[in-house]
């Protein structure tokens, strides 16, 4: 049996159902809240009621489990205190009813650039988990990757939803110079499903990312011409645009531009060219081409205008 913690999110949804494709025995964790919601399955798996903030609900959870795939969190919609909570309170308490219940191994996503010293509160948090998973004594698996993109990703995706609400400009972090490593949803999916025969990643970090570097400039350039959008790109200080998406978050249920989205783009986020595949064999896809499967189909001001007035899940 394999559980999946954060099973609703983006990254989750896409695992699961590539578990259920290939005939892997799943079940996953929901608050009370989500729960009550249609799932996003068509075959949904074996659904346990709780929160990794319960033990009880936890161990209920890992029962018979033989592997964890650990990918609650609260980096979207979170404030720091939701983010200390949900990850790492969480993930403590998970390890926890993993080892009473003999829980083979726990296998968590985590970011490129992640470390328990960073000065940034996202990298911060990102390596406290990763601190608790390796000082737990359960078999982990740490996967760091890059910039995950999708059709429904929250960082991309809110690029272009922030352009279509502003016709006029669009406000960039820093000069751009920053450089991301993006990787697409299912080749991080591929990636994570392959860790559970892959001996050699047993209590391992391993750091993947896609075929290509990009700097945030080319970035924001590449997603105006995939998606027939023109912006002036003002550089902004982006301590102004932190205080700025503070008060975003503060005002409307969820913002598209917030601290913890901030934090990805404060430092370079890489790893080597070719480490997917040296890892699990993969070709990445490339960032331009696959944005052009979906890009341009989607109306992005109506999802700007209802991811906006969304309330942030609660804590359980």
């Amino acid at each position: 049996m394999i559980l999946v913690t954060g099973a609703t999110g983006f990254i989750g949804r896409h695992l699961v159902q590539r578990l259920l494709d290939e005939g892997q025995p799943v079940r996953i964790l929901l608050t009370e809240q989500k729960a009550k919601r249609p799932l996003p399955w068509e075959n949904p798996p074996e659904v346990v009621i709780g929160s990794v903030l319960n033990d009880e609900d936890l161990f209920r959870a890992v029962s018979g489990v033989h592997v964890v795939f650990h990918l609650e969190n609260a980096q979207w919609w979170g404030r720091r205190r939701n983010l200390e909570r949900v990850e790492v309170v969480g993930t403590r308490n998970l390890t926890t009813a993993a080892r009473a219940a003999r829980v083979g191994r726990v296998i968590t996503l985590s970011h490129l650039g992640a470390s328990p010293s960073s000065a940034f509160n996202l990298m911060r948090i990102k390596g406290q988990v990763e601190e608790a998973l390796r000082a737990s004594g359960l078999a982990y698996t740490i996967v760091r990757s890059g910039l995950v993109f999708g059709a429904q990703d929250a960082f991309v995706n809110h690029i272009a939803m922030m352009m279509h609400t502003n016709p006029l400009f669009f406000l960039m972090p820093g000069q751009g110079e920053v450089v991301l490593h993006p990787i697409y949803i299912d080749d991080l999916v591929t990636a994570l499903v392959r860790t559970l025969d892959q001996i050699d990643t047993v209590d391992q970090v391993i750091e993947i990312g896609g075929a290509e570097y990009i700097t945030l400039r080319d970035l924001l350039a590449t997603v105006m011409r995939v998606n027939g959008t023109s912006r002036l790109v003002l550089p902004v200080p982006p301590y102004a645009l932190r205080w700025l998406a503070s008060i975003y978050s503060w005002v409307l249920p969820r913002a598209l531009m917030t601290p913890q989205w901030l934090d990805l783009l404060a430092a370079n986020r890489t790893a080597r060219i070719g480490s997917i595949y040296e890892y699990f064999g993969i070709q990445p896809r490339r960032f331009e081409d696959t944005l052009m499967t979906y890009m341009p189909q989607q109306r992005y001001f109506r999802s700007a205008l209802r991811y906006a007035i969304r309330r942030r899940p609660r804590e359980e």
